[in-house]
């Protein structure tokens, strides 16, 4: 076994050498290398079909795939709700003999609460019908979206290094762009009054059940999506909604990439939430931004504005212990050749980008940790 000093360590001996080998040996902080994921740590996941097609014959390679990045969580969308308990169960014990851990799924199917429409109530309830049966099967975190509408009509791809795709995001190519029919125009305050009434309503059944919510950010954070306001697009939205009603199972995803977009400082926002408890979940990703909420690109890991060893020491600071998804893998010649290659995104990529992404981020846990 091969032991470490941390940065602590290597200090106090530099500063008790002179004291003799009984003083040194007493301040000697050792770590065990190499430094793994346990209960108390950030732990990576990744979304269920990363490894690859996730149905069928191909569910057990497309695991095997994600456990060979040394990746034991993994994450995806709900079926439709209400959920059931005895669904979500089949779901979670499926990929645990796969070796993996269903630690989160996104939860939709409530427009008529979103918009404060007629029925919202009965939307309400297989919200409420859902997140018991989450709690009953083992399911720690909820995640959803409140969107009036998304701004991705103002996504295109831009060519990154050696021709590597990015996403890249411009408002004006959809600023102008009118409502539509079924979802209408709404401002931000008719939309914080809807989105009051829903946590008001689902938040003490989550606290009951042992569930967390995740409220995902606006993404794109443009600051009118086809006539629309955007409550989770700026950091004073995300403060405004923990503080509805004031519990860790009301908390956000916390996203570093679309933090950085709306030209905020990751860390600084990470520590804000984490600090009272409002992270429950984390989207590890890093963008280069012309115009803060306007024009930006996400682009590899390593190479754009977020200080993603910032955002990764925080989470470890604040003893977040939930999972982080390295997410929007960039577009890699190698994933464009493969038969059937479709990028969810423009300039979005697939597996050889996840695997980058996965070990990039394993690397800034790993010298978190250390530290």
């Amino acid at each position: 076994m091969k032991v470490y000093l941390s940065r602590r360590g290597m200090m106090q001996v530099a500063t008790t050498i002179a004291l003799g080998a009984p003083a040194v040996a007493a301040t000697l902080e050792v770590k065990q290398w190499p430094i793994a994921e346990g209960p108390d740590t950030p732990k990576l996941c990744l979304g269920v079909g990363d490894g690859g097609r996730a149905t069928g014959d191909q569910e057990g390679a497309g695991m095997r795939r994600i456990k060979q990045l040394g990746v034991d969580y993994v994450l995806g969308g709900g079926p439709r709700i209400p959920w059931q308990e005895t669904d979500l169960r089949a779901r979670i014990e499926r990929f645990k003999a796969g070796g993996l851990t269903l630690c989160n799924l996104m939860i939709g199917g409530f427009p008529n609460t979103i918009y404060g429409r007629p029925r919202r109530d009965e939307e309400i309830e297989k919200v409420i019908q859902s997140i018991r049966a989450a709690g009953k099967a083992g399911l720690p975190v909820v995640e959803y979206n409140f969107y009036a509408h998304r701004a991705m009509e103002g996504y295109y791809e831009e060519t990154g290094r050696a021709g590597a795709g990015y996403t890249a995001f411009a408002y004006d190519r959809m600023k102008n762009l009118p409502p539509l029919p079924h979802e209408g125009a709404h401002s931000a305050e008719e939309l914080w009054t809807n989105i009051t009434y829903f946590l008001k309503a689902v938040v003490p059944v989550a606290e009951e059940s042992g569930v967390r919510l995740a409220l995902h950010p606006n993404d794109p954070p443009a600051p009118l999506s086809r006539g629309s306001e955007q409550i989770m697009g700026t950091v004073a939205g995300w403060k405004r909604l923990i503080e509805i009603v004031p519990s860790p199972a009301n908390g956000i995803t916390f996203d570093c990439g679309v933090t950085k977009e709306m030209g905020e400082d990751p860390v600084e926002v990470c520590r804000y939430f984490a600090d009272r408890d409002r992270v429950n979940h984390v989207h590890f990703r890093n963008v280069r931004v012309q115009k803060p909420f306007e024009k930006y690109a996400e682009v590899f890991p390593d190479e754009g504005e977020v200080d993603m060893f910032g955002v990764m020491k925080e989470l470890v600071r604040q003893k977040y212990a939930g999972i982080i998804y390295p997410e929007h893998p960039r577009a890699l010649d190698y994933d464009r050749q493969q038969p059937g290659f479709r990028a969810g995104y423009p300039g979005g990529g697939g597996y050889a980008g996840i695997v980058y992404n996965v070990a990039y981020a394993r690397a800034m846990l790993q010298a978190a940790l250390a530290l």
